[in-house]
């Protein structure tokens, strides 16, 4: 069973930044795409970032292109998003995904940007 646990949420100042973990365990991530998703209250789930396997590609949704960076070690089984430049409405839920036929999602990391 895969399981996907994230970490490294909380609460920062605008302008501040974070680094948000998820750590794999029961399968390797090395073969696969990862993606972080974030839910802000209210609002629908939205994709923030993939990494393909292998770390070769990334891409962003606009509103984080720039700020944030998503980048992997596979010899940890774990993904990371470094996030700067924090803006109030980066305040949400954040999600670590292994897509797939099968996905697999972590229960989510809580970030609050807020002064």
């Amino acid at each position: 069973q895969v399981q996907l646990v994230e970490s490294g949420g909380g609460l920062v100042q605008p302008g501040g930044s974070l680094r948000l973990s998820c750590a794999a365990s029961g399968s390797l991530i090395g073969n696969y795409d990862m993606r972080w998703y974030r839910q802000a209250p209210g609002k629908q789930l939205e994709l923030v970032a993939t990494i393909s396997s292998g770390g070769g590609s990334t891409s962003y949704a606009d509103f984080v292109k720039g700020r944030f960076t998503i980048s992997r070690d596979d010899a940890k089984n774990t993904v990371y998003l470094q996030m700067n430049s924090l803006k109030p409405e980066d305040t949400a839920v954040y999600y670590c995904n292994r897509p797939g036929v099968q996905s697999y999602w972590g229960r989510g990391t809580q970030v609050i940007v807020s002064s």
